[in-house]
């Protein structure tokens, strides 16, 4: 008893004592980590219940409801489908895997070609390979599985058999290898060879704002060449609903549009744009320009070696001409690594002009 009441007034008497003069330790990170909960909770907030008059806008940012938009993430235009949740869900995974740099880094060329290949001895020449025939996106995606299988190839090239290489083998590896883009072309058409071509069969994954054109003639990273052969949600869409025929209300190509729509809608800050493969639609035909013996030239090639801007003109009446600099890691380079449309009576006048226009 005495022992407890003796703790009971050395209490008593610690309780009497003056307050301490300085705040405890824990206070102000405690009010840090409110503080920050709080601003957390606001934007969220901000977020799920977007401002709905331009003076709540200003709450939230002194430049109003357009700079708030700008820094905040987009909000759902629509809920996804089960399909498509499951779909972005293995395509982000993928996205989000560092890549894997093997000890000798490969570029692989892909010939998408009916039989056997024209410029075989310039590409010899270029380097030692012969490719196989197979034959459009389907064909594309059995090319691009048969080359993942080699761990060591980064980068992907498909080519056609007219096409040949503008600069020397060093150049191009360089700037594929090191490149943070794929080269993927594709660009929003109006017209009717454009959006035109769109079915609303393929809504929800794919709508009519997203629908993109380009050069089927791509090179691309592993990551996009994985997330490819990973696809089949808007694969089916482009086989079904976008195909040759008027059953669906248009006449559309999926090698024109599978890839521009697909990377566009996933991952448009991937893709350059423009392909580095050159051809010539001047003559304004169905066909671009075939290059025969005669039209081959050091000027033609030097030409085509210095274009640095990417020109693409909508099918509408009014033709826009829609002008981008090429950019490679952000700085203005030339466009072109390869070009199409050389028949084969072109080989001996390429073979005498190979050395002088790719060293260019």
């Amino acid at each position: 008893m005495m022992t407890a009441l003796a703790w009971r007034l050395r209490m008593k008497d610690r309780q009497i004592l003056p307050p301490h003069r300085h705040r405890s330790p824990l206070k102000k990170p405690t009010w840090i980590i409110v503080l920050v909960s709080l601003v957390s909770l606001f934007l969220v907030c901000a977020y799920v219940y977007p401002p709905q008059n331009s003076a709540a806008c200003y709450v939230f940012s002194s430049h109003g409801c357009k700079a708030l938009q700008n820094w905040l993430p987009p909000a759902p235009s629509r809920e996804l489908t089960d399909d498509e949740i499951a779909s972005r869900v293995v395509i982000r995974d993928i996205l989000d895997i560092p890549p894997v740099i093997p000890k000798t880094p490969k570029i692989a060329f892909l010939f998408l070609t009916p039989g056997a290949l024209p410029f075989e001895k310039l590409w010899d020449k270029f380097f030692q390979v012969v490719w196989g025939t197979i034959s459009m996106v389907d064909a594309e995606k059995r090319l691009l599985a048969n080359a993942l299988e080699d761990p060591d190839n980064l980068h992907f090239v498909l080519l056609s058999d007219s096409c040949i290489p503008l600069r020397n083998f060093d150049y191009i590896y360089n700037y594929l290898l090191y490149t943070n883009v794929s080269f993927v072309d594709s660009f929003e058409d109006p017209g009717p060879h454009g959006s035109g071509r769109y079915s609303e069969h393929m809504l929800p994954e794919v709508e009519k704002k997203d629908f993109r054109k380009g050069a089927q003639w791509f090179t691309m990273k592993r990551q996009h060449a994985t997330i490819i052969m990973a696809d089949s949600l808007y694969y089916t869409k482009f086989r079904i609903y976008c195909k040759p025929g008027m059953e669906y209300g248009c006449n559309c190509y999926s090698d024109e549009h599978y890839l521009p729509t697909f990377f566009h809608i996933l991952d448009p800050a991937g893709i350059a744009n423009w392909s580095v493969t050159h051809v010539d639609w001047s003559e304004g035909k169905w066909h671009p320009k075939a290059y025969r013996s005669q039209d081959v030239t050091f000027e033609l090639m030097r030409n085509i070696t210095s274009i640095v801007d990417s020109v693409h003109v909508t099918s509408n009446e009014r033709k826009e001409i829609q002008i981008r600099p090429c950019l490679w890691n952000g700085n203005q380079r030339p466009c072109y690594l390869f070009a199409r449309k050389f028949l084969p009576e072109t080989l001996n006048n390429l073979m005498a002009l190979f050395s002088n226009y790719t060293s260019i």
